[in-house]
């Protein structure tokens, strides 16, 4: 088995919370959402975006406006719906209780490995 495969699927995994976090903080077309992640480490490419970006919005958890730029062709800024808002705190929720659990577990097995 590869590490790279299980590392891929472990960033694919959190990539949603990841994207709808960083809308919180306020709208960003999908340039910044691919920078913002690439700042924090997470390797992604504008293929798993744009699909990604549009099952959010089709789920209602994003919106979207058109915004004329001065360097180049209008761009698109997501923003958070109303029930991408309530979504995102059930995530930070779940998030918060999964990695407690994760570390718990991990932290036992490392105690016991010295």
């Amino acid at each position: 088995m590869k590490i790279e495969n299980t590392k891929a699927q472990m960033r694919k995994g959190v990539l949603e919370y990841c994207i709808l976090s960083i809308l919180q903080s306020g709208d960003a077309y999908t340039s910044e959402i691919i920078a913002a992640l690439k700042d924090a480490e997470m390797i992604v490419v504008e293929g798993t975006i744009y699909p990604l970006l549009t099952r959010l919005k089709n789920a209602g958890l994003l919106n979207y406006r058109w915004e004329e730029s001065t360097s180049g062709p209008p761009r698109k800024y997501y923003f958070l719906s109303e029930n991408g808002v309530l979504f995102l705190k059930e995530l930070n929720i779940t998030w918060n209780n999964l990695t407690k659990a994760v570390n718990i577990v991990t932290s036992e097995k490392n105690n016991k490995d010295e």
